[in-house]
């Protein structure tokens, strides 16, 4: 929501996994949140030390993800339900709408929810299971996005 915990840590995930693929140059990748009560502050030092520890930078400032997004990317994560639903409300279009995922979709073990809890009232150790749901996800994602450029090239 404020783009300081799980979104930060989800983008931090995903360049990690994309440099080590050599593909970071493929992708713009960028973290968001739909309420600008945090805008320019880094991520939560929780979540920086979780991401440290696994040898990733959770770094940036919270930026609030707007209408004219939708526009710049081609696929648009949300981390819950609430997410989803608010980035739902502000998407111009049908095509707009259509770019909306759940991060959790590309989880293979994702369950009967898709949400990414948030972290922020929690202790470290949420942090750290929030990093394992995001590293998973950021995994399938990094794999998906990848298999389908190789089917469409193919």
């Amino acid at each position: 929501m404020g783009n300081i915990c799980r979104s930060p840590m989800a983008e931090g995930v995903f360049r990690h996994l994309a440099r080590q693929a050599g593909l970071e140059a493929v992708f713009d990748i960028e973290s968001a949140g739909l309420g600008g009560w945090h805008l320019g502050e880094p991520p939560d030092e929780r979540a920086q030390s979780v991401g440290r520890k696994h040898g990733i930078r959770i770094d940036g400032a919270s930026q609030q993800f707007l209408t004219v997004d939708f526009a710049r990317f081609d696929l648009v994560l949300a981390l819950d339900g609430e997410v989803e639903r608010g980035l739902q409300r502000l998407a111009p279009s049908a095509a707009a709408r259509a770019k909306i995922r759940y991060l959790r979709d590309f989880d293979p073990q994702v369950n009967h929810s898709r949400d990414v809890p948030d972290p922020y009232y929690g202790t470290t150790r949420h942090f750290e299971q929030v990093y394992e749901l995001v590293d998973r996800s950021c995994r399938g994602l990094l794999l998906s996005l990848t298999t389908t450029a190789t089917d469409a090239a193919d």
